[in-house]
């Protein structure tokens, strides 16, 4: 009796899960959403980076859109040429040429060239704990508090502190993922093609000897540069002077030659600030341990 109760249970246990398995095998097949083997294959020829610079979340979106034919292989600037080159002759598309862009600091106020008027002594030694304490010590409250909470945030390496206490984009290794641009509380990263070599170093909202009491690279808005650049390119808002790059094909070195602070620079090298280097008489401060227990003299 118990051993013919038994097979009965075995027997109605195997008969469901025949039942159940069979409506899961069904379901899949109804329900099966098909992926492109493509996605995979071109996710593979990405290098990886999930940086975000092509405006989607990661290597794996990218490679769908690719796929899909929305977006094109040379829209991924941290590519390689022969990269791209690659992904177009797999799907048989052609690559479009898609202009790298990088991080650019609007501030060129360091340790050389700008005043702090007070010493920050908080427990958060950051940018971001350093300005919400009356929005930071340095005199210009527009300027880089030089923490180097942008070089700490950056997973490709790709910014360093010089010892002039501001950020250096390395061109090479940006790529452009806009996390400096997220995280400084000063809102001074933009990211711009690395061909846009005509570039504003600051956003102070003074003007005259109130911007430049405060820093020697600040800019006075004395208009020297509209005057020189091709009509319409440079206008003076805000106290400073601002690009229309929607006229950039009109920029010219000639455009800085008259600035009288070099708050408006032509990047030759695509660099905008030297590598580290010893500071030795920085102008204009008499501050001790502010930065690596130094002192700095006037």
């Amino acid at each position: 009796m118990e051993y013919q109760e038994i097979l009965i249970a075995v027997g109605i246990l195997t008969g469901l899960g025949l039942l159940f398995s069979s409506i899961l095998a069904l379901a899949f097949k109804k329900l099966k959403v098909y992926e492109d083997p493509r996605i995979e294959a071109v996710e593979e020829m990405l290098p990886a980076a999930n940086c975000g610079a092509c405006g989607m979340p990661g290597c794996r979106a990218f490679a769908e859109q690719v796929v899909n034919g929305t977006m094109n292989p040379g829209k991924c600037t941290v590519s390689s040429a022969s990269g791209i080159a690659r992904i177009a002759d797999f799907l048989g598309v052609e690559a479009t040429n898609e202009e790298k862009r990088v991080a650019r600091v609007l501030c060129a106020g360091g340790l050389q060239e700008a005043h702090n008027r007070a010493a920050y002594a908080g427990g958060l030694s950051s940018c971001r704990g350093e300005a919400v304490v009356a929005g930071g010590a340095k005199d210009c409250s527009w300027g880089c508090l030089g923490l180097g909470d942008c070089a700490d945030v950056c997973d490709f390496d790709a910014i360093i502190m010089s010892d002039d206490a501001l950020p250096v984009v390395d061109p090479e290794k940006c790529t452009a993922c806009g996390d400096c641009v997220d995280i400084c509380p000063k809102g001074l990263f933009e990211l711009m093609p690395i061909n846009q070599q005509l570039i504003v170093q600051c956003k102070s909202e003074l003007e005259g000897e109130l911007a430049t009491d405060r820093c020697s690279v600040a800019c006075n808005a004395c208009g020297r540069c509209v005057a020189d650049a091709a009509p319409g390119l440079i206008e003076i808002k805000q106290g400073y002077a601002q690009i229309n790059y929607e006229l950039y094909e009109t920029a010219t070195a000639q455009a800085i030659e008259r600035c009288p602070t070099s708050a408006i620079v032509w990047l030759d090298n695509y660099k905008q600030f030297r590598e580290a280097e010893q500071i030795e008489l920085p102008l204009g401060r008499i501050e001790r341990g502010l930065y690596d227990d130094k002192t700095y003299y006037q």
